[in-house]
């Protein structure tokens, strides 16, 4: 899956900085949904469904707060969804029941899996589908000296929020740098809290894996655009590979946030996750709408545009739920 990603067009790009949602909802997923329809379908049924995004300046809480609209409009399902810390808080939610739809990249949700890094056994959990990707983006302060990820030696970088896919990803980067524990000040920060900090200057650098544009970066780059820049962390995919084949080159358009030039990037594929327990029917009726209604998710982000449902079973190890290889096969036809 080597594939070299861009977004698609500078007005879809635009459009994200001035694209406001709500997106609300709290830990309560209902044991009942997918109630009152037969489970060898695909009919909702009816329920409560419950959906764990990311940050609230990140992509995941817009195109969430998207979905959960669009399950509204189109089922009889009750649908919220939530600011979360991304993730590995967002798996290790859903299997507690706290959630039933979960964001996460897909080195995280490998993971989960398959039992390793922060999980220490195997998620009963599986995916409904590969979404878009992911962009790993670095950005530093001009007047910080930090030309690549082995600078970060000795500065103060914000790694995201704790238990985020983002920070999984920002570990890993630094190791395969060949820095230590302790070489790197690190700070463990949500997106608000680290562009703030990149304005201020109590912060050197920040690891970011959101889709594109990020609001919280456009802001950033819109008001700092002279003072910041990416750096390129290409150089350690091959080291990044040896532990998850879903990395992959990338590319972050240079009209993403008004660039000079576009930046060399690495993107990771994002999958929505499901408990194993869900109703087939459920999974199945979920599955056709992010894939068969993906026009609509597209008016609510740019990002949305990289949904594909040719794509959607490619998840390895994740497995794909029974319900929603039902509906991706109805897909193709």
């Amino acid at each position: 899956m080597n594939r070299t990603y861009r977004t698609r067009s500078a007005a879809a790009l635009a459009l994200a900085g001035a694209l406001t949602l709500s997106a609300c909802g709290g830990q309560q997923a209902d044991g009942s949904a997918g109630a009152g329809a037969d489970k060898n379908g695909c009919d909702a049924g009816t329920g409560r469904v419950t959906i764990a995004t990311g940050n609230s300046t990140g992509v995941y809480y817009v195109v969430g707060g998207g979905i959960a609209k669009l399950i509204n409009s189109e089922t009889k399902l009750q649908a919220s969804s939530a600011e979360t810390g991304a993730s590995v808080q967002n798996i290790q939610q859903l299997a507690k029941g706290d959630y039933d739809i979960a964001f996460s990249l897909a080195d995280t949700a490998a993971d989960a899996v398959t039992g390793k890094e922060s999980f220490k056994t195997k998620q009963d959990v599986s995916s409904i589908g590969r979404i878009y990707p992911n962009y790993t983006q670095v950005v530093v302060r001009k007047d910080s000296g930090i030309k690549s990820v082995e600078d970060f030696k000795g500065k103060r970088i914000s790694t995201g929020s704790p238990k985020s896919g983002t920070e999984v990803i920002a570990n890993r980067m630094i190791e395969a740098a060949g820095l230590k524990d302790g070489d790197v000040k690190k700070q463990r920060l949500d997106l608000t809290k680290t562009v703030d900090g990149m304005k201020d200057g109590s912060i050197d650098g920040l690891v970011w894996s959101g889709g594109l544009p990020t609001p919280a970066l456009t802001d950033l780059f819109n008001s700092q655009g002279k003072k910041v820049e990416f750096i390129d962390p290409t150089p350690l995919l091959p080291e990044l590979q040896k532990i998850s084949p879903v990395y992959e080159k990338a590319t972050v358009p240079a009209d993403t946030y008004g660039l000079g030039k576009d930046a060399p990037s690495i993107a990771v594929p994002n999958v929505l996750m499901v408990r194993n327990d869900m109703p087939a029917n459920l999974a199945c009726a979920l599955t056709k709408l992010v894939f068969g209604k993906k026009d609509k998710l597209v008016k609510v982000h740019p990002a949305a545009e990289d949904i594909d449902a040719g794509l959607a079973a490619e998840s390895d190890p994740i497995p794909v739920h029974p319900g929603s290889l039902r509906a991706l096969k109805s897909l193709e036809k």
